[in-house]
């Protein structure tokens, strides 16, 4: 149990202090960024074809590290209190979305061996791999921020997918209407127009489709103008998000005097840590 135990410390974020859990991070963290590289450098054709074995034997080296690092956290997960159950705490723990990332970075080098594949779904499996991007969310307290954010502000943030959603609905159906008779090659169907409004309600404007009637560019000013309102909105629920959670991790922290020695005790209420610092502000 002990052994148990220290493996969840050192394969969980690391503590201050606790220098084989850092080692261990880092070397995660290292690890998925060449994985990226990799990922990256695959798709060049002529690198592809002379580096093929490297690429090859560094993909079952990553994947062995990665696959057993989800059997550790899947065997070291009912030390968190919600996973206690050694059977059904271990079941909810894959269902997690941490845990499903996990899965998602290594089940593409898997699924081809145990299922026969046609070797074009086989290319799509391996986009699957940059998944392993997304493990970083682990170690890196910005990317936690981000999902902190997202998580609160989810609710706002499906009402404005839902009303861009209906606008852009609106906006290239009234289009199709209007410009079916002057443009049937372009403006064929809703479908169709669908895409002329994505390029309009996000100010990009290809150039490839605009419309040519007065009633037609009149519609497109009007719905270029709504999407520039519209878009605006993610950004200020974001930001004001971002203020949220900054101003809960600060109010995680608080910091008294000692009465009695003076030494600063900074307490973060996080996770009940305390450190002692003396006058001149070392830590003790």
């Amino acid at each position: 149990m002990l052994i148990k135990r220290r493996i969840y410390e050192i394969i969980e974020v690391a503590r201050e202090g606790d220098i084989l859990s850092r080692i261990f991070d880092l070397s995660i963290i290292i690890l998925i960024i060449l994985n990226i590289i990799a990922v990256i450098l695959g798709t060049v054709r002529n690198f592809y074809i002379s580096h093929q074995v490297l690429l090859r034997n560094f993909e079952i080296i990553s994947v062995s590290v990665f696959t057993i690092e989800y059997l550790l956290r899947l065997w070291t997960a009912t030390y968190k209190e919600r996973f206690e159950h050694p059977v059904w705490g271990r079941i909810k723990y894959i269902f997690t979305p941490m845990a499903i990332i996990d899965l998602l970075a290594i089940l593409p080098f898997y699924l081809p061996m145990l299922i026969p594949m046609d070797l074009r779904f086989l290319r799509i499996l391996r986009l699957f791999r940059i998944f392993r991007l997304f493990k970083m969310t682990r170690y890196s307290k910005a990317m936690q921020t981000l999902g902190n954010v997202i998580k609160e502000k989810k609710e706002e943030l499906l009402v404005t997918v839902f009303i861009v959603f209906i606008l852009l609905l609106t906006a290239s159906s009234l289009m199709y209407y209007v410009e079916v008779d002057a443009q049937p090659d372009k403006f064929s169907s809703i479908l169709d127009a669908m895409w002329w409004g994505v390029a309009t309600l996000t100010t990009v404007g290809y150039g490839d489709v605009y419309p040519i009637t007065p009633l037609g560019k009149f519609l497109g000013a009007v719905i270029s103008l709504l999407g520039i309102g519209l878009f605006a909105l993610p950004t200020g629920i974001l930001a004001s998000g971002f203020g949220e959670e900054i101003r809960k991790n600060r109010e995680k922290k608080r910091t008294i005097i000692c009465p009695k020695c003076g030494a600063e005790l900074e307490i973060d209420l996080s996770n009940f840590d305390i450190k002692v610092k003396d006058k001149e502000g070392r830590e003790k």
